[in-house]
């Protein structure tokens, strides 16, 4: 079965999880863990991602995150491939860290924000790193301890989530440390991880039978987790823009025929949008370009890193660049 696209937004909340390659160790020691926490505090801030619940395990970490303006594809890219050479190096190791690409599902907040912050900082507990709820506020590598005011992380966003809890700081913890409790005898919750709910089912012309037929109670897949309502709205706008990409291909609006369009918005010619350079001009150009071919056209970063010349993070730069120029500026890409 081909692998799901990722369905990204800004706002949209995430799980996130990742694995060793073979369930393998991804911290060895505490430099390790340290080297993590020390990238997730300058990450999240510098892409405006909101994190509310976050757990690392020796094989393992569940994070609970919001996307701001930059996708979070970009931030994990950056995350999880700068901690792995790093990684490598510290250990004297070659090859892969992870298993395969990390798994993101879309969550209705509403619904699963209280359940998930829950879930994710109860996994030291489940995986037996500590003894009990009492012991879990003094572990180190999860964001319990902050919610408890037992640290403080300035890039965990902690007010947020406690006023689900209660209006003062003090109310709101003692709520939050009951409803953790509450939580343990639940155990692993499998509709929190994507699993064993619609993968199953066929895809989603079958969901969308099931729900017609008034099956309302199925609710989520590898993707999305919520309520009908929400899982339609999230199809709806992944929907969007796949047709959107289709009609750009069907007109034949291939990454020459999109810089065709740049040059002619920036008065230069065709090859001048693809030369090298930092003049203004054609670093202005080149941000369009990168724009409209990533996220209008679906052209993969790496594809389009290989014909600029240029790295995939320097192209992840340049699509953050031409948004705001094409936002500002009211550029369409079709008339």
């Amino acid at each position: 079965m081909p692998r799901l696209a990722r369905l990204d937004a800004p706002g949209v909340l995430h799980h996130i999880m990742i694995r060793g390659i073979e369930r393998r160790k991804i911290f060895l020691n505490r430099k390790d863990y340290e080297d993590f926490m020390e990238r997730l505090a300058v990450l999240l801030p510098e892409t405006k991602t909101a994190c509310y619940a976050w757990a690392l395990l020796q094989n393992h970490a569940h994070f609970l995150f919001r996307t701001g303006a930059v996708p979070l594809a970009r931030l994990m890219r950056r995350l999880l491939t700068g901690y792995a050479v790093s990684f490598n190096l510290r250990h004297k190791r070659y090859g892969h860290v992870f298993q395969n690409r990390y798994k993101s599902i879309i969550c209705q907040e509403d619904s699963y924000l209280r359940e998930l912050v829950r879930y994710i900082h109860l996994n030291p507990l489940r995986a037996g790193v500590v003894a009990d709820v009492g012991e879990l506020k003094e572990y180190p590598y999860s964001g319990h301890g902050a919610l408890m005011g037992k640290v403080k992380r300035t890039w965990q966003d902690v007010d947020y989530v406690l006023k689900y809890f209660g209006e003062s700081v003090r109310k709101a913890r003692n709520a939050y440390e009951s409803y953790v409790g509450e939580g343990v005898e639940l155990g692993r919750r499998r509709e929190l991880t994507g699993g064993g709910l619609i993968r199953s089912l066929g895809g989603w012309s079958e969901v969308r039978r099931l729900r017609e037929e008034g099956s309302d109670h199925v609710m989520s897949d590898e993707r999305i987790l919520g309520d009908s309502g929400f899982v339609e709205s999230m199809l709806s706008q992944a929907n969007e823009e796949y047709e959107r990409r289709y009609e750009l291909k069907r007109r034949g609006y291939g990454l020459d025929r999109i810089a065709g369009r740049v040059a002619e918005i920036c008065g230069m010619e065709e090859k001048e949008v693809f030369s090298r350079g930092r003049q203004k001009e054609k670093v202005r150009a080149r941000s369009i370009l990168c724009y409209w071919a990533v996220r209008e056209a679906g052209i993969p970063l790496r594809a389009l890193a290989r014909r600029l010349g240029i790295s995939a993070p320097a192209v992840g730069y340049a699509v953050e660049r031409g948004a705001a120029l094409v936002r500002e500026n009211h550029f369409v890409l079709t008339e």
